[in-house]
Protein backbone atom coordinates (compact mmCIF):
# COMPACT_ATOMS: atom_id res chain seq x y z
CA UNK A 1 0.00 0.00 0.00
CA UNK A 2 1.32 3.41 -0.91
CA UNK A 3 1.37 6.06 1.75
CA UNK A 4 -0.24 9.36 1.10
CA UNK A 5 2.20 12.18 1.77
CA UNK A 6 1.51 15.90 1.93
CA UNK A 7 2.22 16.37 -1.77
CA UNK A 8 -0.15 13.60 -2.85
CA UNK A 9 -2.99 14.87 -0.65
CA UNK A 10 -3.01 18.26 -2.37
CA UNK A 11 -5.42 18.19 -5.31
CA UNK A 12 -4.99 21.84 -6.30
CA UNK A 13 -2.82 22.30 -9.40
CA UNK A 14 0.26 24.45 -9.00
CA UNK A 15 0.24 27.94 -10.44
CA UNK A 16 2.44 28.17 -13.53
CA UNK A 17 5.76 29.95 -13.57
CA UNK A 18 8.10 30.76 -16.40
CA UNK A 19 7.20 29.71 -19.95
CA UNK A 20 4.52 27.32 -18.64
CA UNK A 21 2.30 30.40 -18.25
CA UNK A 22 1.79 30.47 -22.02
CA UNK A 23 0.68 26.82 -22.08
CA UNK A 24 -1.74 26.84 -19.14
CA UNK A 25 -5.38 27.90 -19.32
CA UNK A 26 -6.50 30.52 -18.11
CA UNK A 27 -3.07 32.15 -17.83
CA UNK A 28 -2.47 31.76 -21.57
CA UNK A 29 -5.21 34.38 -22.11
CA UNK A 30 -3.09 37.15 -20.56
CA UNK A 31 -0.94 37.81 -23.63
CA UNK A 32 -3.92 38.01 -26.05
CA UNK A 33 -5.67 40.32 -23.55
CA UNK A 34 -2.66 42.62 -23.59
CA UNK A 35 -2.33 42.56 -27.39
CA UNK A 36 -6.03 43.15 -28.10
CA UNK A 37 -6.20 45.86 -25.44
CA UNK A 38 -3.20 47.56 -27.01
CA UNK A 39 -4.98 47.51 -30.36
CA UNK A 40 -8.01 49.16 -28.78
CA UNK A 41 -5.85 51.96 -27.43
CA UNK A 42 -3.94 52.42 -30.71
CA UNK A 43 -7.07 52.44 -32.86
CA UNK A 44 -8.92 54.91 -30.64
CA UNK A 45 -5.86 57.18 -30.52
CA UNK A 46 -5.66 57.04 -34.33
CA UNK A 47 -9.19 58.48 -34.63
CA UNK A 48 -7.96 61.74 -33.07
CA UNK A 49 -10.51 61.11 -30.30
CA UNK A 50 -13.53 62.81 -31.81
CA UNK A 51 -15.70 62.09 -28.76
CA UNK A 52 -13.45 62.81 -25.76
CA UNK A 53 -15.94 61.89 -23.06
CA UNK A 54 -16.69 58.49 -24.58
CA UNK A 55 -13.32 57.58 -25.97
CA UNK A 56 -11.37 59.00 -23.04
CA UNK A 57 -12.86 56.29 -20.83
CA UNK A 58 -12.08 53.67 -23.50
CA UNK A 59 -8.45 54.77 -23.64
CA UNK A 60 -8.16 54.88 -19.85
CA UNK A 61 -9.57 51.37 -19.41
CA UNK A 62 -7.52 49.88 -22.23
CA UNK A 63 -4.23 51.45 -21.18
CA UNK A 64 -4.65 50.75 -17.46
CA UNK A 65 -5.74 47.17 -18.11
CA UNK A 66 -2.80 46.57 -20.44
CA UNK A 67 -0.32 47.84 -17.88
CA UNK A 68 -1.79 45.88 -14.94
CA UNK A 69 -2.10 42.73 -17.06
CA UNK A 70 1.51 43.14 -18.15
CA UNK A 71 2.60 43.39 -14.51
CA UNK A 72 0.53 40.32 -13.69
CA UNK A 73 2.08 38.40 -16.60
CA UNK A 74 5.58 39.39 -15.52
CA UNK A 75 4.85 38.32 -11.94
CA UNK A 76 3.71 34.90 -13.22
CA UNK A 77 6.76 34.57 -15.46
CA UNK A 78 9.14 35.39 -12.60
CA UNK A 79 7.24 33.20 -10.13
CA UNK A 80 6.44 36.02 -7.75
CA UNK A 81 3.24 34.25 -6.67
CA UNK A 82 5.18 31.46 -4.89
CA UNK A 83 2.25 29.12 -5.62
CA UNK A 84 -0.06 30.89 -3.15
CA UNK A 85 -3.80 30.24 -3.46
CA UNK A 86 -4.42 33.95 -2.84
CA UNK A 87 -3.09 34.66 -6.33
CA UNK A 88 -5.96 32.70 -7.86
CA UNK A 89 -8.44 34.86 -5.97
CA UNK A 90 -6.56 38.04 -6.91
CA UNK A 91 -6.38 36.95 -10.55
CA UNK A 92 -10.07 36.09 -10.69
CA UNK A 93 -11.17 39.33 -9.01
CA UNK A 94 -8.93 41.45 -11.23
CA UNK A 95 -10.09 39.80 -14.45
CA UNK A 96 -13.74 39.87 -13.39
CA UNK A 97 -13.63 43.57 -12.51
CA UNK A 98 -11.68 44.36 -15.66
CA UNK A 99 -14.23 42.46 -17.77
CA UNK A 100 -16.98 44.69 -16.36
CA UNK A 101 -14.95 47.85 -17.01
CA UNK A 102 -14.06 46.67 -20.51
CA UNK A 103 -17.73 45.94 -21.26
CA UNK A 104 -18.59 49.53 -20.37
CA UNK A 105 -15.71 50.76 -22.54
CA UNK A 106 -16.75 48.53 -25.45
CA UNK A 107 -20.32 49.84 -25.32
CA UNK A 108 -19.09 53.45 -25.23
CA UNK A 109 -16.75 52.73 -28.14
CA UNK A 110 -19.64 51.22 -30.11
CA UNK A 111 -21.61 54.40 -29.40
CA UNK A 112 -18.68 56.49 -30.64
CA UNK A 113 -18.58 54.31 -33.76
CA UNK A 114 -22.25 54.97 -34.45
CA UNK A 115 -21.76 58.70 -33.87
CA UNK A 116 -18.69 58.80 -36.14
CA UNK A 117 -20.79 57.59 -39.04
CA UNK A 118 -22.14 61.12 -39.39
CA UNK A 119 -18.74 62.81 -38.97
CA UNK A 120 -17.13 64.82 -41.78
CA UNK A 121 -14.18 62.35 -41.95
CA UNK A 122 -16.54 59.42 -42.39
CA UNK A 123 -14.45 56.65 -43.95
CA UNK A 124 -11.22 56.75 -41.92
CA UNK A 125 -12.72 57.50 -38.50
CA UNK A 126 -15.64 55.13 -38.95
CA UNK A 127 -13.37 52.26 -39.99
CA UNK A 128 -10.93 52.88 -37.12
CA UNK A 129 -13.78 53.15 -34.62
CA UNK A 130 -15.34 49.95 -35.98
CA UNK A 131 -12.05 48.10 -35.57
CA UNK A 132 -11.62 49.54 -32.05
CA UNK A 133 -15.15 48.38 -31.15
CA UNK A 134 -14.40 44.88 -32.44
CA UNK A 135 -11.19 44.62 -30.42
CA UNK A 136 -12.87 46.10 -27.33
CA UNK A 137 -15.57 43.41 -27.39
CA UNK A 138 -12.97 40.73 -28.15
CA UNK A 139 -10.86 41.88 -25.21
CA UNK A 140 -13.95 41.88 -22.98
CA UNK A 141 -14.62 38.29 -24.01
CA UNK A 142 -11.03 37.29 -23.23
CA UNK A 143 -11.21 38.84 -19.76
CA UNK A 144 -14.52 37.05 -19.09
CA UNK A 145 -13.03 33.73 -20.25
CA UNK A 146 -10.03 34.24 -18.02
CA UNK A 147 -12.09 35.17 -14.96
CA UNK A 148 -14.44 32.19 -15.23
CA UNK A 149 -11.95 29.54 -16.36
CA UNK A 150 -10.05 29.84 -13.09
CA UNK A 151 -12.94 28.04 -11.39
CA UNK A 152 -12.84 25.13 -13.84
CA UNK A 153 -9.19 24.19 -13.42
Amino acid sequence: MASVGPSAASTQPALPSGPAVFKTIPYAFILPEILCGTWVWILVAATSVSFPLLQGWVMYVSLTSCLISLLLLLSYLVGFHRNSENWKVLDSLYHGATAILYMSAAVLQANATINSEFDSNVPPNYQLNSAASFFAFLTTFLYILHAFSIYYQ
